[in-house]
């Protein structure tokens, strides 16, 4: 159970920081920029945190529940989870979102990459080390 918990509360933070990181950086709004601009980047960040969290936790959640199925593959080492976790976060964001607006390309297909990549694999090495430990002591 934690490990959906888990997933739930760090898949949309950490994928909308970066979904926000994103886009701003397919709009061409980093180059000039300076500590201002950063400060307004963050207030933006915070004010639409409620949507990453409303369009954000399905996914998660979904992606949760592959490192669960995959948990209970026991040939399957933790690290080959967290990459193959990562590998599913990083071709379903990028195929969703890197396609989209007149800038299609390598830049953005691998921006759109890693903001399921990034959450998906830091989730995933979080429920290893607080979940796999706590199941594997209640097993024995």
């Amino acid at each position: 159970m934690k490990r959906y918990l888990i997933f739930g509360a760090i898949g949309p933070l950490v994928g909308g920081f970066l979904m926000l990181f994103a886009t701003t950086v397919a709009s061409g709004y980093w180059h000039d920029t300076n500590w201002p601009e950063i400060g307004k980047f963050l207030g933006a960040f915070i004010k639409t945190l409620q949507y990453s969290y409303l369009f954000g936790i399905i996914p998660a959640l979904m992606v949760g529940a592959i490192d669960d199925i995959l948990y209970h593959v026991k040939r399957i080492p933790p690290v080959l989870r967290m990459l193959i976790v990562a590998a599913i976060g990083f071709a379903a964001s990028s195929l969703l979102y890197g396609s989209r607006g007149p800038d299609t390309g390598t830049t953005q297909f691998l921006l759109y990459g890693l903001v399921g990549m990034a959450p998906a694999l830091l989730s995933s090495w979080l429920a290893h080390r607080y979940d796999d430990a706590s199941q594997a002591a209640h097993s024995t």
